[in-house]
């Protein structure tokens, strides 16, 4: 557990690196990724030669004469909501920091992303229940408060059930939003409350993982602990048949939360612990520009 001093240490070193990410990297790949989500009825005017005929105003052209279009304005305001998975995996790391650390930087920089682009932007925490709210708002004192609980921020509950905070969300945000799951993904049963999220907002899930979730080392007999259940168990890494089946189940789960978010038409993002997100975050956002 931080100290409230150290908290506020944190919480400065973070502000810094990640609001210079937000604004050198991310602010025009951000507007061009999301931009145009909304649109909103501005004005009607007489039809143009190049006017898309399916926004033809057709009581008004009738009333007139002659054709007139309806003409929209982008809805440039935003609302995005992040979702954080604070259980108990999120401790596990082998490089450089946990995967909660990672979880808290890149939730991070999507906040001031939103906040520089003035966007709202709302958290709900998560592990096995819906842990805490924080309802969207703009402004950097905003920005700053949900850095500091992304770093204070401590379950009650210590597994992963993405559902409740799915169906959560869904009940809590009435207009559309942009948002992002923040987790490992250990979990399973939330293919219904995706698909159902998803008909509603822009979900993407960024999946983090360690190197050794994927890939036990050749180190002998080893004592494990799951740290969302607490149970441990004495593994031989040294077996070959072992290491196979650990690397096995890790793919299972990989190729099942891939499934889940396609049919849910949803993006899924992949970072492993020690890689550079920014080089990912930013493919993704070019992508949706293009």
């Amino acid at each position: 557990m931080l100290t409230t001093k150290e908290i506020l240490q944190r919480v400065r070193m973070l502000e810094i690196k990640s609001r210079k990410l937000a604004t050198d990297l991310f602010t025009g790949e951000y507007h061009s990724a999301f931009k145009g989500k909304g649109m909103s009825f501005k004005e009607v005017r007489e039809y143009a030669a190049g006017d898309d005929i399916r926004f033809i105003d057709w009581n008004v052209s009738a009333r007139f004469g002659h054709p007139f279009s309806k003409l929209f304005e982008e809805e440039r305001e935003l609302t995005v909501m992040l979702l954080i998975d604070i259980s108990q995996s999120g401790e596990f790391g082998t490089v450089h920091n946990t995967k909660r650390d990672q979880m808290t930087e890149i939730a991070a920089v999507l906040t001031f992303s939103a906040v520089n682009n003035g966007d709202k932007v709302g958290v709900i925490f998560y592990s096995d229940r819906v842990e805490a709210y924080i309802p969207p708002k703009k402004g950097k004192q905003h920005a700053l408060y949900i850095v500091r609980e992304l770093l204070s921020k401590q379950p009650k509950g210590k597994s992963t059930a993405l559902a409740p905070a799915l169906r959560y969300f869904n009940n809590v945000t009435r207009q559309k939003s942009i948002s992002f799951i923040i987790s490992d993904f250990l979990d399973a049963s939330y293919e219904d409350a995706l698909r159902v999220a998803g008909k509603k907002h822009d979900i993407i899930g960024i999946r983090l993982y360690d190197k050794m979730d994927m890939q036990l080392p050749d180190a002998g007999l080893m004592l494990m602990e799951d740290l969302e259940t607490g149970k441990q168990k004495w593994v031989d890494s040294s077996n070959a048949f072992v290491r196979k089946k650990f690397q096995e189940e890790f793919f299972r789960v990989s190729a099942y939360s891939r499934e889940v978010f396609r049919k849910a038409n949803c993006d899924l993002l992949h970072v492993q612990g020690g890689d550079d997100y920014v080089k990912v975050l930013q493919r993704f956002f070019l992508s949706r520009h293009k």
